[in-house]
């Protein structure tokens, strides 16, 4: 493939996922890792994107899109996730629910069930819960603390010690990636500490992330292979080879 070709297609993926591995990459055009290093760097010294640990992101000052754009990506993938993350559940239960679009369509999902409690920091997953169209009746807690207007969530100091408060039966998370080298990771500090504050106050921690975030390492890491119970992705995660190590070092893992 000649390299016009090959950099106009990582561009394009770039797109449509803002955050790819380089192995997802490499996978993806067909051709050696050095190859996608070279054009890699080549990109980024075009100013076309960005790169982190572990893979490339696009060239924004925001570390992701905002949710309602994201919310649409992989909208089926995710709605598969959320649907097989409420098998894992039972009536009663007191969940906490970070931030993220899978977590919202796993709010969605909920209104499935009744009588759980529901601790979260994102607007959008307690007002899914909150509907008045809804006759399901979940109890459900919205974490208080700092709140921008790009981002429809909470986070700092205030919402951490108030998290603290709680304990869960189980933690549901939706990382910016999941790789069998690091565990769970954000792009963002202030994510990252919440996540990891929903995983050390919860029983059982799982991990919703779709295809194009296996084996993809960001920033911060706030679980560790170890501290996770389940992780839940799509069908298409089964030819990333970082899949088949996940399977290898998880207590479980569920393809939806």
């Amino acid at each position: 493939m000649l390299e016009e070709s090959r950099l106009h297609r990582i561009r394009a993926l770039l797109s449509s996922l803002n955050r790819v591995s380089s192995e997802q990459v490499s996978q993806h055009l067909g051709v050696s890792r050095e190859t996608v290093r070279r054009d890699i760097l080549k990109l980024e010294a075009m100013g076309a994107l960005r790169r982190v640990h572990g893979g490339i992101v696009a060239p924004s000052s925001e570390p992701e899109p905002p949710l309602s754009v994201r919310n649409q990506v992989r909208e089926k993938e995710k709605q598969a996730i959320a649907r097989s993350a409420v098998h894992q559940l039972t009536a009663g239960q007191t969940l906490f629910i970070d931030a993220g679009s899978t977590t919202s369509l796993l709010a969605q999902e909920l209104l499935s069930m009744s009588g759980m409690t529901v601790i979260t920091n994102s607007l959008d997953v307690a007002l899914r819960l909150t509907t008045p169209e809804s006759a399901v009746s979940h109890d459900v807690i919205i974490l208080g603390g700092q709140m921008s207007a790009s981002a429809q969530f909470t986070c700092g100091d205030f919402t951490i010690a108030e998290l603290l408060r709680y304990r869960a039966d189980v933690a549901l998370l939706s990382p910016v990636g999941i790789a069998s080298s690091c565990g769970a990771s954000s792009f963002a500090h202030h994510e990252a500490a919440i996540a990891a504050a929903m995983v050390r106050n919860a029983k059982t921690s799982i991990i919703l992330a779709d295809s194009s975030k296996i084996g993809l390492a960001s920033r911060v890491v706030y679980a560790t292979l170890p501290e996770i119970d389940v992780i839940i992705s799509d069908s298409a995660a089964a030819g990333n080879p970082d899949w088949a190590r996940l399977q290898t070092q998880c207590q479980a893992t569920v393809l939806a």
